[in-house]
């Protein structure tokens, strides 16, 4: 499945295998189970992140995961987001902005 992803002004089409988002299951309720005790959202603190708040905290993850190159939690955070959100098309991060501005597109049916 592919994800678009911008980070400030480049952007990537990232390939995530569909397996990916199966043999991942385990490590997205450990996830979901940390976000349901409240999540430091920038400034704010929320205490229960619905769907696109959780695919927030997972592209902001997905953005330190770049910066570090670290390979498997960059793959790990956009299987979350494409699981959590069927249908995602694009994710736009736009560094100089809170957690809460990050955007998602929709693929259009």
């Amino acid at each position: 499945m592919i994800l678009n992803i911008n980070i400030d002004q480049e952007s990537y089409a990232l390939d995530v295998p569909e397996q990916l988002l199966d043999e991942a299951a385990d490590f997205f309720v450990t996830m979901n189970a940390d976000m349901d005790k409240g999540w430091q959202m920038g400034r704010f603190w929320v205490e229960s992140p619905s769907l696109e708040q959780r695919c927030q905290i997972a592209a902001n993850k997905l953005v330190d995961a770049f910066h570090n190159e670290n390979k498997r939690m960059f793959y790990l955070m956009a299987a979350y987001i494409l699981k959590t959100m069927p249908g995602i098309k694009t994710v736009t991060v736009n560094l100089e902005f809170e957690i809460d501005d990050i955007d998602f597109e929709m693929h259009v049916a």
